[in-house]
């Protein structure tokens, strides 16, 4: 009894503290389809989308990826779960607005893929399952019949 309570304990203080890192703040910019900017505390912060990857601006599909991100999130209040830092200094992280998180939204829409590279977490199995349905249903830019990843777009333009 004493050990479940203990262990009961240790599992509310871990939970307690990886939800005090997450913060709020307000869009104020959307970069692109995975990239956003986000106003806290007088300071702007650019927040890259964790585990997802959605089409370059000038690759098919990117400006319809970043008007879906645009229309959930510009000028809204958000909540930022950072996960990680990225080599240029962004907070990778999970966005929510209004309850529903971006990240996924933009996989069931059909305008991201789930970045496996990266995506380690345990919503990431759910990620892939929704970018299964939207590519079986063929929405989004699972329209196209051989869309180009991302990661595989920019590799050709280097």
């Amino acid at each position: 009894m004493k050990n479940s309570f203990l262990v009961l304990l240790v599992t509310l203080l871990v939970l307690a503290s990886a939800s005090a890192h997450a913060w709020t703040g307000q869009v104020v910019a959307v970069t692109d389809g995975d990239t956003i900017k986000v106003l806290q505390d007088d300071r702007e912060t650019k927040v890259r989308l964790y585990g997802v990857d959605t089409p370059e601006k000038k690759q098919a599909f990117g400006q319809k990826a970043r008007d879906l991100t645009a229309s959930m999130v510009a000028g809204k209040v958000v909540d930022v779960e950072p996960v990680d830092l990225d080599r240029y200094g962004r907070t990778v992280g999970i966005v929510t607005v209004a309850g529903r998180s971006l990240n996924e939204e933009l996989l069931k829409s059909g305008f991201a893929w789930v970045y496996r590279q990266y995506c380690h977490r345990g919503e990431c199995s759910a990620w892939i399952m929704e970018e299964s349905q939207a590519r079986a249903a063929r929405i989004g830019l699972w329209a196209d019949p051989a869309p180009l990843p991302p990661w595989e777009w920019r590799r050709t333009k280097k």
